[in-house]
């Protein structure tokens, strides 16, 4: 195994994966946000907003979707930690110059590991449920720029991502 690969944390002496080990850290508070958007037809945003979606209302069913999919983290990402998640917030925007939905998730907890992909998840699953809901009028939907956007607690402290980088619309 080269130098490089032992020093990733989530890989054992002979190079496979590994959960990494947390038992020896301080829990602190950890937060962390993560944002996307899906980009659709115009006619398909404005169905969403007159509330005419076949499927039903499609920002409370992605708002919970994206909450339930950040909680069960740890069954979909295979070395994720199960956190005992103390908040999990999923807003949802409408961009008619997009056109299409910005999603963005907050998620915080009192623990020994980040909730940066609980965050990202609950993005990704709320953008899929968009998609799904809508794919009936609107197939060409395009799920995108999925980022963490910031991270606080923890040895690594905290990080934002830089706005100049962001390649939203």
């Amino acid at each position: 195994m080269t130098e490089e690969a032992k020093q990733w944390t989530h890989l054992d002496s002979q190079g496979q994966a590994k959960m990494v080990d947390v038992s020896e850290k301080v829990p602190t508070w950890r937060e962390a946000r993560a944002q996307g958007q899906v980009r659709m037809a115009i006619e398909t945003l404005e169905r969403i907003l007159e509330g005419t979606v076949a499927k039903g209302n499609v920002f409370n069913t992605a708002r919970l979707a994206g909450i339930m999919a950040a909680k069960r983290t740890w069954e979909l990402i295979p070395l994720c930690h199960p956190l005992p998640l103390t908040s999990v917030e999923v807003f949802l925007q409408p961009d008619p110059k997009l056109p299409g939905v910005r999603v963005e998730a907050r998620t915080k907890t009192f623990d020994r590991t980040g909730v940066e992909m609980e965050a990202l998840v609950a993005v990704t699953h709320a953008a899929l449920t968009i998609y799904d809901m809508c794919k009936a009028l609107d197939r060409s939907m395009i799920l995108e720029n999925i980022r963490l956007t910031y991270k606080s607690g923890g040895r690594s402290g905290t990080f934002t991502a830089d706005k100049t980088s962001n390649t939203q619309g």
